[in-house]
């Protein structure tokens, strides 16, 4: 089946292109209907005409949301509907043939605007037409972008992307484990892996010495803005390294990541502020050091302490459980 996007009739001016998409809106300007058709890539003008029989009749039944094909020729707008601030701006598709591909009910929710307005209940319940909205589409793609830019950046400093199981043994990391029973084994259960940390020292020995792996978590804590039950991360091992080697490695794909978004850092190499520096001049050791706007602002937070105090008067690890203490501290440690 020949199909085009979108972004393809820009390139073939004065050539037949066949399209599948969205009705994004209908205009009627007498007899002459003009639809906004959009697909994955973008949306393009098509217009439809007495003159294709079929296809107008067919347009005047049109509504926002219904799925259709359109066959027709790419061609030029008029002057004076010619719209520079989009990239099909300046061609439209005279419809020779359109056909209803599936006919759209009413929505539970609009999708026209940002979203941040809608109850968020009705928004999650109607998730598979929230993510229509432009913001969300485009939230998804930067994404994408983003993973593609650390797997590119990644495989240029020689690692190897591994997957590891996420139905392991329990290997508690500061959260419950969510359980999965086992069917074949009675009375026995899985647990989803809060992060490969095991597995990827498994690698290590096995002499893979570099690994990467955009690894999902699962674990069962109290939700909070930076706590949820399952995350992605982007997980890293290296052999033979001193701690400096992980903190340059980390920072120069954090540059790669952001500029090949097209993003301004405002300092580099980054600086770096110790934690009790941080605490007591920010009352937080995560702060907020943007100056520029537009630009992003990043700190090494340096010297946590391994342990801090809970609510309920007890220690906790104030960083990941398996980080390394400094050299100069590990007779002490375990002294």
């Amino acid at each position: 089946m020949h199909r085009d996007l979108v972004t393809d009739v820009v390139k073939n001016e004065g050539k037949e292109a066949t399209l599948y998409g969205f009705v994004d809106s209908r205009r009627d300007h007498g007899k002459i209907i003009f639809l906004d058709l959009r697909d994955a890539s973008g949306f393009v003008q098509v217009v439809a005409t007495p003159k294709a029989d079929v296809a107008h009749k067919v347009a005047t039944k049109l509504g926002s949301n219904d799925v259709i094909k359109v066959v027709g020729m790419v061609q030029k707008r008029p002057a004076e509907n010619v719209n520079v601030d989009i990239p099909t701006g300046k061609i439209e598709v005279n419809a020779k043939e359109i056909e209803l591909v599936s006919k759209a009910q009413a929505l539970p929710i609009p999708i026209d605007g940002d979203g941040y307005d809608i109850d968020e209940g009705a928004r999650f319940k109607n998730r598979y037409i929230d993510l229509r909205r432009p913001r969300l589409q485009k939230n998804l793609r930067l994404r994408h972008q983003a993973t593609q830019l650390v797997r590119k950046f990644l495989d240029s400093k020689g690692f190897v992307e591994i997957e590891t199981p996420y139905l392991s043994k329990t290997t508690p990391e500061g959260a419950r484990d969510f359980l999965v029973p086992s069917r074949l084994q009675k009375g026995k259960f899985y647990a989803l892996a809060q992060s490969p940390q095991q597995y990827k020292q498994l690698l290590m020995i096995s002499g893979f010495e570099r690994y990467y792996q955009l690894a999902r978590a699962f674990r069962d804590e109290d939700l909070r803005a930076d706590r949820q039950f399952e995350h992605t991360q982007i997980d890293i091992e290296m052999a033979h390294v001193e701690r400096e080697d992980v903190r340059n490695l980390v920072e120069e794909m954090v540059v790669a990541v952001i500029e090949g978004m097209g993003r301004k850092i405002e300092k580099k190499p980054f600086p770096s502020l110790p934690y009790a520096e941080a605490v007591k001049k920010f009352g937080t050791d995560r702060p907020n050091l943007n100056k520029e706007k537009g630009a992003l602002h990043f700190t090494w937070v340096v010297d946590f302490p391994f342990f801090e105090k809970t609510d309920a008067g007890g220690f906790t690890f104030a960083h990941n459980p398996f980080a390394a203490p400094k050299p100069e501290h590990v007779a002490e440690l375990l002294g």
